[in-house]
């Protein structure tokens, strides 16, 4: 820095932050470097869904899911045609809807393993569900490995 002024910027190692000699080893106890910090670290954490509290944001997790609604079209209130369907996701500490919009509609089905990434938590007519915007991610990492028939266990190819 030049008095107040940024004049260069390098990305430092966690490893050379946290040895014993290093020089501005004392400036990490700083509230702009804690909150830093803590926040590189809560963007990488997965959370239950039982912990999931309306008004989190870069949630990420992973999840079955359960049930996938009929998709609805309507019109948004930006005058925009939009597809829209909710898939019920359960990680085992509990349930949460997440609103899939357009191209993830066909995405993700019944038995998947989902991972969510980047997800804001907002509730709906008092129901919490998991909202994806344009930053959140959906991916399905595991698809059913088979389907029962009529009582039978059909492998799919």
């Amino acid at each position: 820095m030049e008095g107040s002024e940024v004049v260069a910027q390098l990305p430092i190692s966690e490893e050379f932050l946290s040895r014993q000699g290093n020089p501005i080893r004392s400036h990490m106890t700083t509230g702009l470097a804690r909150e830093y910090s803590n926040r590189q670290s809560e963007s990488d954490r997965s959370w239950s869904i039982q912990d999931l509290r309306v008004g989190m944001k870069r949630v990420n997790l992973k999840a079955e899911v359960l049930e996938v609604s009929e998709p609805r079209r309507l019109v948004t209130r930006y005058g925009n045609n939009a597809c829209l369907a909710k898939a019920l996701v359960s990680d085992g500490t509990g349930e949460i809807k997440i609103c899939l919009w357009n191209e993830t509609v066909d995405a993700v089905s019944e038995g998947d393993t989902v991972q969510v990434g980047n997800a804001r938590v907002t509730a709906f007519k008092g129901e919490k569900q998991l909202s994806l915007g344009k930053t959140g991610t959906l991916d399905v990492i595991e698809k059913p490995s088979s389907k029962v028939a009529d009582g039978l266990v059909v492998a799919e190819p």
